[in-house]
Protein backbone atom coordinates (compact mmCIF):
# COMPACT_ATOMS: atom_id res chain seq x y z
CA UNK A 1 0.00 0.00 0.00
CA UNK A 2 1.41 3.36 -0.98
CA UNK A 3 1.45 6.51 1.13
CA UNK A 4 -0.92 8.12 -1.37
CA UNK A 5 -3.46 5.32 -0.91
CA UNK A 6 -3.25 5.59 2.87
CA UNK A 7 -3.60 9.38 2.61
CA UNK A 8 -6.65 9.14 0.35
CA UNK A 9 -8.37 6.54 2.55
CA UNK A 10 -7.54 8.43 5.76
CA UNK A 11 -8.96 11.67 4.31
CA UNK A 12 -12.20 9.88 3.43
CA UNK A 13 -12.47 8.25 6.87
CA UNK A 14 -11.71 11.56 8.63
CA UNK A 15 -14.58 13.19 6.76
CA UNK A 16 -16.89 10.34 7.80
CA UNK A 17 -15.75 10.55 11.41
CA UNK A 18 -16.36 14.30 11.57
CA UNK A 19 -19.70 13.97 9.77
CA UNK A 20 -20.81 11.43 12.40
CA UNK A 21 -20.04 13.95 15.16
CA UNK A 22 -16.74 12.71 16.57
CA UNK A 23 -14.43 15.55 17.65
CA UNK A 24 -11.05 14.44 16.35
CA UNK A 25 -9.62 17.92 15.90
CA UNK A 26 -9.27 19.26 19.44
CA UNK A 27 -6.77 17.53 21.75
CA UNK A 28 -9.35 17.08 24.49
CA UNK A 29 -12.37 16.47 22.29
CA UNK A 30 -12.38 12.76 23.05
CA UNK A 31 -13.51 11.79 19.56
CA UNK A 32 -10.78 9.22 18.94
CA UNK A 33 -11.40 7.50 22.26
CA UNK A 34 -15.17 7.57 21.83
CA UNK A 35 -14.92 6.15 18.30
CA UNK A 36 -12.52 3.43 19.46
CA UNK A 37 -14.82 2.51 22.37
CA UNK A 38 -17.95 2.39 20.22
CA UNK A 39 -16.19 0.32 17.55
CA UNK A 40 -14.54 -1.96 20.11
CA UNK A 41 -11.04 -1.32 18.77
CA UNK A 42 -7.83 0.03 20.23
CA UNK A 43 -7.47 3.79 20.20
CA UNK A 44 -3.99 3.28 18.75
CA UNK A 45 -5.52 1.82 15.56
CA UNK A 46 -7.56 5.00 15.10
CA UNK A 47 -4.54 7.19 15.84
CA UNK A 48 -2.28 5.30 13.41
CA UNK A 49 -4.87 5.68 10.63
CA UNK A 50 -5.47 9.38 11.27
CA UNK A 51 -1.71 10.00 11.40
CA UNK A 52 -1.35 8.11 8.09
CA UNK A 53 0.99 5.56 9.67
CA UNK A 54 -0.93 2.41 8.76
CA UNK A 55 -4.18 0.98 7.48
CA UNK A 56 -6.53 -0.72 9.93
CA UNK A 57 -6.70 -4.50 9.82
CA UNK A 58 -9.77 -6.21 8.37
CA UNK A 59 -11.61 -6.58 11.68
CA UNK A 60 -10.99 -2.93 12.62
CA UNK A 61 -12.17 -1.87 9.16
CA UNK A 62 -15.35 -3.91 9.60
CA UNK A 63 -16.06 -2.44 13.03
CA UNK A 64 -15.40 1.13 11.87
CA UNK A 65 -17.74 0.64 8.93
CA UNK A 66 -20.56 -0.37 11.26
CA UNK A 67 -20.00 2.52 13.69
CA UNK A 68 -19.65 5.05 10.86
CA UNK A 69 -22.73 3.59 9.15
CA UNK A 70 -21.16 2.83 5.79
CA UNK A 71 -21.22 -0.50 3.96
CA UNK A 72 -18.22 -2.72 4.69
CA UNK A 73 -17.97 -3.09 0.91
CA UNK A 74 -17.32 0.65 0.55
CA UNK A 75 -14.68 0.60 3.29
CA UNK A 76 -12.88 -2.32 1.64
CA UNK A 77 -12.95 -0.67 -1.78
CA UNK A 78 -11.89 2.75 -0.47
CA UNK A 79 -9.07 1.13 1.51
CA UNK A 80 -7.75 -0.49 -1.66
CA UNK A 81 -8.12 -4.01 -0.27
CA UNK A 82 -10.72 -4.94 -2.89
CA UNK A 83 -12.05 -3.49 -6.11
CA UNK A 84 -15.59 -3.06 -7.32
CA UNK A 85 -14.92 -5.94 -9.70
CA UNK A 86 -14.08 -8.11 -6.66
CA UNK A 87 -17.46 -7.28 -5.11
CA UNK A 88 -19.91 -6.74 -7.99
CA UNK A 89 -23.47 -5.70 -7.28
CA UNK A 90 -26.40 -6.99 -9.30
CA UNK A 91 -28.35 -4.45 -11.30
CA UNK A 92 -25.51 -2.56 -12.88
CA UNK A 93 -22.33 -0.75 -11.92
CA UNK A 94 -22.11 1.34 -8.77
CA UNK A 95 -19.11 3.11 -7.33
CA UNK A 96 -18.03 3.25 -3.70
CA UNK A 97 -18.68 6.99 -3.71
CA UNK A 98 -22.37 6.60 -4.55
CA UNK A 99 -23.15 4.95 -1.23
CA UNK A 100 -25.98 2.59 -0.45
CA UNK A 101 -28.80 4.61 -2.00
CA UNK A 102 -30.25 4.48 -5.44
CA UNK A 103 -32.63 1.61 -4.77
CA UNK A 104 -30.05 -1.01 -5.72
CA UNK A 105 -30.81 -4.60 -4.73
CA UNK A 106 -28.76 -5.73 -1.73
CA UNK A 107 -26.93 -8.98 -2.36
CA UNK A 108 -27.89 -11.93 -0.23
CA UNK A 109 -25.13 -14.19 1.05
CA UNK A 110 -26.40 -16.91 -1.25
CA UNK A 111 -26.19 -14.58 -4.26
CA UNK A 112 -22.69 -13.53 -3.22
CA UNK A 113 -21.60 -17.16 -2.93
CA UNK A 114 -23.03 -17.94 -6.36
CA UNK A 115 -21.54 -14.83 -7.95
CA UNK A 116 -18.12 -15.57 -6.50
CA UNK A 117 -18.25 -19.22 -7.53
CA UNK A 118 -18.01 -20.67 -4.02
CA UNK A 119 -18.14 -24.48 -4.31
CA UNK A 120 -21.22 -26.17 -2.84
CA UNK A 121 -19.20 -28.00 -0.19
CA UNK A 122 -17.81 -24.67 1.11
CA UNK A 123 -20.98 -22.59 0.78
CA UNK A 124 -22.19 -22.98 4.38
CA UNK A 125 -18.80 -21.95 5.77
CA UNK A 126 -18.63 -18.99 3.37
CA UNK A 127 -22.06 -17.76 4.41
CA UNK A 128 -21.27 -18.14 8.12
CA UNK A 129 -17.99 -16.21 7.83
CA UNK A 130 -19.31 -13.56 5.44
CA UNK A 131 -22.39 -13.07 7.63
CA UNK A 132 -20.13 -11.80 10.41
CA UNK A 133 -19.37 -8.74 8.28
CA UNK A 134 -23.01 -7.71 7.92
CA UNK A 135 -24.76 -5.34 10.31
CA UNK A 136 -27.40 -6.94 12.51
CA UNK A 137 -30.78 -7.05 10.79
CA UNK A 138 -33.40 -4.69 12.13
CA UNK A 139 -36.40 -6.50 13.59
CA UNK A 140 -39.43 -6.63 11.33
CA UNK A 141 -42.49 -4.64 12.32
CA UNK A 142 -44.09 -6.24 15.36
CA UNK A 143 -41.05 -8.36 16.25
CA UNK A 144 -38.91 -7.86 19.31
CA UNK A 145 -35.18 -8.30 19.75
CA UNK A 146 -34.18 -11.64 21.23
CA UNK A 147 -32.56 -9.88 24.20
CA UNK A 148 -35.85 -8.23 25.23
Amino acid sequence: MTNGEIEQFANWVEDLIRHRGYDIDSPRGGGKSRLADEAGVHRAAITRLLQRQSMPDLETTRRLAHVLRVPVRDMLIRSGRLTEEDLPLPGGPRTASTGAGGGAHRLTLEEAATGLGVPDDQREMFMRVAGQFLPPAAPKHGQRHAAE
